[in-house]
């Protein structure tokens, strides 16, 4: 960080933050037409939508805020991307890049006949006036029924700022980008996962190890309904003291991230980004918890399933791994004390921060965004080495690939009120 960042950094934050201040890396703002070319893939950088510089009309654009994540709907005319403190979905088409609509998550009691409420499973710890009226704060995403229905989390609800209470998910149907159903959550949602089938809805909860499964086999969605609470070891108890100001993005037990289904839908795995980590398994023909799987690198964020081999991002240390899917489905039987170790698995180093990965639609290559350096790292997936990296704008956290693979979208935050606030497009061309 520059002498300048440093001291607005001193007027703006209270002394306690002054250390994490000054380790927040320098911000990237790389140009358009900057690119990337070596062993076969050519990247370029096409196109912004940013609100860092609202000046610059070409690509400003002012519901871009705080973007986590970016989902590309399975036909591909369409890319969602949730802006966590802009309170919003921004619809964008694939084709064109041109805005198509802005859904707000701004929740109030015009939405009321919309909520499907679950107290056998949420309750609130304190009693508020009108809980159900606050701005979601959407983190990522999940498509449904072919691509009908867009299922949103809410990492909290705005009041709610030790994240306690239930969350919410919303529904958006994607025909006319409206939300039509709104559920509770348990707390700090920030992963959701749709079956094989698209007969359940996966939850996983952040904020208290827990997992909630939603039954959507009906093409009706008046007729969705929660079918089960999974809880990964044990639950948090979350009594905390309103006094009290929690960092609940390290205070959450084990920090249930990554979600995939195994692709015969018989099988919940789940990434342990905090605790003492591993992936938790969920049989999903009994629906209980079974253990816990290890082997693989601390700090689990995010997982993959393609052509047979599961992909992990490791966050802090930077790195992508990859084992077969069978070595893991192997490893479940033996289970001991809900521990099973497994070997085999590869490894790529990259920058560190590893955040949200994607493979290119023939599996060659691993994308990934590498939250602390501000780069998105190239890999070979059959090989494992590090093709490449380039930078993006700071500090990427999300990315989805169009379903042709010739365009990717890179989704960066602001950290502390620096840098992010962008969607990056970039061109990919194969030899």
């Amino acid at each position: 960080m520059n002498l300048k960042a440093l001291a607005l950094a001193a007027l703006l934050f209270p002394p306690a933050l002054a250390a994490q201040v000054r380790a927040v890396p320098p911000i990237v703002h790389p140009d358009l037409g900057d690119s990337f070319s070596k062993d076969g893939i050519h990247i370029t950088l096409i196109a912004k939508r940013q609100y860092y510089k609202p000046t610059d009309t070409l690509t400003a654009d002012s519901n871009v805020r705080s973007p986590k994540s970016v989902s590309v709907t399975p036909d591909g005319t369409k890319f969602y991307v949730n802006a966590l403190e802009g309170g919003n979905t921004v619809v964008f088409e694939t084709s064109s890049l041109r805005k198509m609509a802005v859904v707000s998550h701004k929740i109030t009691s015009e939405k009321d006949s919309l909520w499907v409420k679950s107290p056998q499973f949420f309750s609130f710890h304190r009693v508020r006036k009108d809980p159900d009226t606050f701005t979601g704060k959407p983190v990522e995403g999940t498509f449904s029924h072919g691509g009908k229905y867009f299922w949103v989390p809410y990492y909290r609800r705005n009041y709610d700022h030790n994240a306690v209470e239930p969350s919410a998910v919303a529904v958006i149907n994607t025909l006319t980008d409206r939300i039509v159903r709104i559920f509770e959550t348990g707390p700090l949602p920030k992963m959701i996962a749709t079956s094989p089938d698209s007969r359940v809805i996966a939850v996983t909860h952040w904020g208290d190890n827990t997992v909630g499964l939603i039954d959507i086999a009906s093409w009706d969605p008046a007729e969705w309904h929660y079918s089960d609470l999974i809880t990964v070891e044990y639950k948090l108890a979350l009594n905390f003291s309103p006094a009290v100001t929690v960092d609940r993005d390290v205070n959450s037990g084990f920090c249930l991230r990554g979600t995939v289904f195994t692709p015969d839908g018989k099988y919940l795995l789940v990434g342990c980004m905090g605790g003492s980590g591993g992936i938790a398994v969920i049989d999903m023909t009994t629906r209980t918890y079974l253990g816990r799987i290890f082997g693989m690198r601390s700090n689990l964020r995010h997982l993959v399933l393609r052509d047979g081999w599961l992909y992990m991002s490791i966050n802090n240390a930077g790195y992508i791994q990859k084992v077969p899917l069978q070595t893991v489905l192997d490893a479940i039987p033996q289970m001991k004390g809900r521990i099973a170790r497994i070997d085999g698995i590869s490894e790529c180093k990259v920058p560190a921060g590893a955040r949200t990965i994607e493979l290119s639609p023939d599996g060659k290559y691993v994308f990934a965004a590498c939250n602390f350096s501000s780069r998105l790292a190239i890999v070979d997936a059959e090989k494992m080495v590090l093709v490449g990296q380039m930078p993006v704008d700071s500090y990427p956290v999300g990315l989805d690939l169009s379903r042709d693979g010739s365009l990717i979208f890179v989704t960066s935050q602001a950290r502390m009120g620096y840098g992010g606030n962008c969607v990056g497009i970039y061109r990919i061309e194969y030899d």
